[in-house]
């Protein structure tokens, strides 16, 4: 049996580049530092308006080969997972077969997920891998949030950006990831929801939790979503170091979700951890759903402080209500001379 790895990863922006300066101007009135304070964001990027994620996916998985020196020969299934897809049919993971010129062999699919996508992307991987339905699998997240919010909504336009980023999962000889802990609320599907779009309308939709105080198509209710979090990401984090057979000491990293700063720290005081064994990294690329994970590996990969042999606890949370987390060993290593 064979299992799955977590290989390189390349990760695309929006093109529209987005600092709080710039929204300073435009918008005078927005207390613009107090926002920074509780997100941690300084920067974020939009796609442009013929962007989508298809194309920012495309973008991140041609930046993955060319860097990697991967032959797309080599991929036999291709995973994209994402909220805000080209159409709601086709399913988008066709079109991007066809578009990076993938055979036409490979297993194509997309998966609707949010804050978690990331590692229940891992998990199904992980499932194809030792089922032997693949060996070298491209797992995608990409999000363009922006398409659903209003330019004027303080609360959404300065927290969310849109990325793709792309994941090569390779078949390894032993485990490098403990087993996957799931969990779903769907009591707080109101709690972040798109309030139009959908085939469901009128009397027979969903409404958001409360009222809506922006007129954004995306609703979110804020404060709840970090009650959820901070009720439900201890206990899931003790979960996942029981079925890794790790204690806290045993783990360098805690990679959560990076939704905001605000509740990032006060997940970090809850369970007691240091700053640099629970790291932040928003300011200069805002929340991006479900590439928030892979974007962070990649960056502290890149800086050094991710290297090889290195345990963490992988753990996402948000919108559905859904999570997923488990543990993993980081056992890549860059090509040489690629």
């Amino acid at each position: 049996m064979h299992y799955a790895s977590i290989g390189p990863i390349a990760v695309q922006m929006g093109e529209i580049v987005e600092d709080n300066e710039e929204l300073a101007q435009k918008f005078p009135h927005w207390d613009l530092e107090l926002i920074r304070l509780k997100t941690g964001i300084r920067v974020r990027y939009v796609a442009g308006p013929g962007q989508f994620v298809s194309d920012l996916g495309v973008a991140a998985a041609e930046k993955l080969f060319e860097e990697q020196c991967i032959e797309r020969e080599s991929i036999d299934f291709l995973l994209f997972c994402t909220q805000t897809p080209d159409y709601p049919l086709p399913t988008t993971a066709c079109l991007v077969q066809e578009r990076l010129g993938l055979r036409t062999s490979v297993g194509a699919l997309d998966y609707n997920l949010g804050c978690s996508g990331f590692v229940y992307g891992l998990a199904l991987a992980d499932g194809l891998i030792r089922s032997g339905a693949a060996r070298r699998i491209l797992l995608i997240t990409s999000e363009t949030y922006s398409k659903y919010i209003d330019p004027g909504d303080r609360a959404l336009r300065t927290i969310f950006s849109d990325a793709a980023a792309a994941t090569l999962i390779d078949a390894a000889e032993r485990p490098s990831m403990s087993p996957f802990i799931f969990g779903t609320d769907g009591r707080g599907a109101d709690a972040l929801m798109l309030t139009s779009g959908s085939i469901r309308t009128g009397q027979y939709a969903m409404q958001p939790r409360k009222r809506k105080r922006w007129p954004s198509n995306l609703y979110m209710d804020g404060p709840e979503l970090v009650k959820f979090a901070l009720d439900m990401v201890p206990p899931v984090v003790e979960s996942v170091l029981a079925a890794s057979g790790w204690s806290r000491d045993d783990v360098e990293l805690y990679l959560l979700h990076q939704a905001t700063a605000k509740m990032l720290e006060l997940l970090r005081d809850k369970l007691a951890l240091e700053p640099d064994r629970m790291p932040i990294d928003l300011e200069e690329w805002g929340n991006t759903v479900s590439s928030t994970i892979p974007l962070l590996i990649h960056n502290l990969r890149k800086s050094g402080r991710l290297k090889p042999g290195s345990r963490s606890v992988l753990l996402g949370f948000g919108v559905g209500l859904s999570w997923a987390g488990c543990g993993w060993t980081d056992t890549w290593q860059p090509a040489v001379g690629c």
